[in-house]
């Protein structure tokens, strides 16, 4: 069949589910050669242009509208930039990605460092500026709005404790180690929550509240609003509650913002409002961690990747093993 004749929604059925997977494989095995080297920006430009040249191979008319920065900024997977190989022709979508999600993390070997994207039909994805974002979330099962940033940490945590029938004591919740946090720490541990400390990798830290496995129950504190977008696409894939809102340090990010349409810099961000519509998630693993297993090389010149692969129309997840020659 001519895929210029295919409806966009089967046309993004063949593109945005498991094709979407090689691209992270790519940014993932590309940055996986510099794990433990010490070297994040030469970490992070290996899994930009490997991401960059796997969009290429995909027949969509993409856009990146959360990337590595404005194009000034960035040589390439800047936002604005089109990707994809079928530019005017293929299906309209817009990507949100970090080619490498923990630069630090790779540099020194630590745990949890992914290659991420999530895509959507056009206009469907918030284009969040690259300022820091205060987020709460919590996995799928529990009433609408059990978690809100209105409400303080012990607020949350009783809310969270009471509709999953145990003490607040019993909460387990995942926070970035950052002095910024410290008021936040003091005050899970006062109410006797396990508290969870990270050392980056927020993406991870948020989508870790839908595993049972992680014994995570919720996601507290502030990080990156780019990845605050890239989790909310994950939960809306899975299920789950999220909300974010934008913190702006200075005059300048709010120019930022202002030039990617944002003018309300108090609103407080749900899952619908930052990932709409029919939307996929996909992440390979560089190093490992909670969600995924890292790139392993083995002896005989092969690799094995571990990827996941998130659909939210279907709610479908798909756990993806991949083996691959070097080179």
């Amino acid at each position: 069949m001519n895929q210029a004749n295919v409806s966009p929604s089967s046309v993004l059925d063949r593109v945005l589910v498991l094709e979407m997977v090689r691209v992270t494989e790519a940014a993932a095995i590309a940055a996986s050669k510099l794990i433990g080297r010490g070297d994040e920006k030469a970490a992070d430009a290996a899994a930009v242009e490997a991401m960059r040249k796997a969009f290429d191979t995909l027949y969509m008319d993409g856009t990146v509208v959360i990337g590595e920065g404005e194009r000034d900024e960035a040589p390439m997977l800047y936002i604005g930039e089109k990707v994809g190989g079928a530019p005017g022709k293929g299906p309209k979508i817009d990507i949100a990605l970090d080619p490498l999600e923990g630069t630090t993390i790779t540099a020194k070997a630590g745990p949890n460092a992914l290659a991420v994207l999530a895509a959507a039909e056009e206009g469907c994805l918030l284009n969040a500026p690259d300022t820091y974002m205060d987020k709460i979330a919590v996995g799928p099962g529990y009433p609408p709005d059990v978690i809100s940033l209105e409400k303080s940490v012990e607020e949350n945590v009783c809310a969270v404790a009471k509709a999953k029938g145990v003490a607040p004591s019993d909460i387990i919740v995942c926070v970035l180690d950052r002095p910024r946090h410290a008021e936040i720490i003091a005050q899970l541990r006062a109410l006797g929550c396990g508290v969870v400390l990270i050392g980056d990798g927020d993406v991870a830290g948020v989508i870790a509240t839908s595993d049972p496995d992680t014994t995570i129950d919720m996601y507290l504190g502030q990080g990156g609003a780019p990845e605050g977008v890239l989790a909310a696409a994950a939960l809306r894939c899975v299920g789950g509650q999220f909300n974010g809102r934008l913190v702006f340090r200075n005059e300048d990010e709010k120019s930022r913002a202002r030039r990617l349409g944002i003018t309300d810099f108090d609103r407080i961000y749900k899952l619908e409002d930052l990932a709409r519509g029919d939307c996929i998630f996909a992440a390979t693993g560089v190093t490992s961690g909670s969600l995924l297993d890292g790139v392993k090389r083995l002896r005989d010149g092969k690799m094995t990747t571990e990827s996941v692969v998130m659909r939210a129309s279907s709610g479908t997840i798909r756990w993806i093993r991949g083996e691959h020659r070097d080179g």
